[in-house]
């Protein structure tokens, strides 16, 4: 902590922007949930803003010096959830620490800081021994979540640490070899799914084929969908929410409850919020002085942003069902205060601006 103590403003510009999603979100979830989810996500995000506030006080170049420490506090906690993690549905994802918490997600924000850290002081573009190193790292967490089981977290989590290394300037020669290497092991893949990961895919594929079941939530979400029309059918007016049909209303398949109640005006809006969000980070990123900083502003910024379109293409029936949150907007504790702890780091770049150039 710098000696002038809490007298390092986020950006305001940002700040705001999050405020206006995190009360868009609030006035949803009312709907979806009632008072008692509401009151719960208000304490959360309230906790959650107090340590973006605290973490912008921290001089960038402290998560540098850390980052290492972080990361292995993280693979332990991973490690202890497989071990005497809370299993809920038959996934163990979850440890009680007095508190519930689920470690994968605060490896959005330690795995892009530690191959952020490996990068570091290398070269860019990067040479294959950074590379490989990096890899290392990322197959070391995303093995250890998908354990739990949990693919689609530990697929948008190995993607959060790529995206380090696509920051760090690869070729596109790269991209475009691992991208069809990916797609050649597909195969082996699916091999090695659980058999509801399998349903998934193939619901994905043609919901119709089990309505009742494997198939109810798509088919419900994209009712909810095409009902609300341009404006919507009205706050807390949602007759797919209101009477039950649609699942997981308050988390995953929140946006399908917006696009019912607000239409497709209120996903505009809602949409025109995170690209404002997204803009203003990659901006805060550009500016950043050192590769660190760059690298990582750049990747929690962009996970950011895949996080939106995963759960926007998931609930549409674009892509496969994969249990990913609406980011700030869904109810959930890990995520919100993981989500406000990056937006932290981001503007404790943009804050301590002046140290970096010096």
């Amino acid at each position: 902590m710098n000696k002038r103590l809490f007298t390092y403003m986020p950006d305001p510009i940002l700040l705001f922007l999050i405020g206006l999603l995190l009360a868009y979100g609030l006035v949803v979830l009312y709907s979806a949930g009632g008072m008692v989810l509401v009151e719960r996500q208000a304490v959360r995000i309230a906790l959650g803003l107090i340590g973006l506030y605290l973490i912008t006080q921290i001089r960038p170049e402290r998560f540098e010096q850390f980052t290492p420490l972080i990361f292995v506090g993280s693979i332990i906690l991973l490690v202890a959830v497989l071990l005497i993690g809370v299993k809920v549905k038959g996934a163990q994802r979850w440890l009680d620490l007095g508190i519930t918490i689920q470690p994968s997600e605060l490896c959005k924000i330690t795995l892009p800081m530690m191959v952020a850290w490996i990068f570091r002081h290398a070269s860019l573009p990067p040479s294959w021994k950074h590379i490989f190193a990096a890899l290392i790292v990322i197959g070391l967490c995303t093995g250890l979540i998908y354990k739990q089981p949990d693919l689609g977290t530990s697929i948008l989590i190995a993607t959060s640490g790529l995206f380090v290394i696509y920051f760090a300037g690869i070729s596109w020669k790269l991209i475009g070899g691992a991208t069809l290497l990916g797609l050649l092991s597909t195969p082996v893949i699916w091999h090695f799914m659980h058999e509801y990961q399998k349903q998934r895919v193939l619901m994905f594929l043609n919901p119709e084929a089990d309505p009742l079941n494997y198939g109810w939530n798509i088919i419900q979400s994209k009712i909810a969908i095409g009902s609300g029309g341009f404006w919507g059918k009205g706050w807390t007016q949602g007759t797919q929410t209101q009477l039950d049909f649609l699942p997981e209303h308050s988390t995953d398949f929140i946006l399908s409850v917006m696009s019912e109640e607000f239409g497709f005006f209120g996903v505009l809006m809602l949409f025109t919020l995170y690209l404002s969000i997204i803009l203003r980070c990659l901006f805060i990123a550009q500016q950043a002085k050192n590769t660190y900083n760059r690298l990582l502003c750049g990747a929690l910024t962009l996970i950011f942003f895949v996080y939106i379109i995963i759960n926007a293409g998931m609930i549409s029936g674009v892509l496969p069902v994969v249990g990913v949150p609406l980011p700030l907007v869904s109810y959930g504790g890990t995520s919100v205060l993981t989500l406000l702890a990056s937006f932290g780091i981001i503007t404790a770049v943009h804050s301590h601006k002046k140290l970096i150039q010096q």
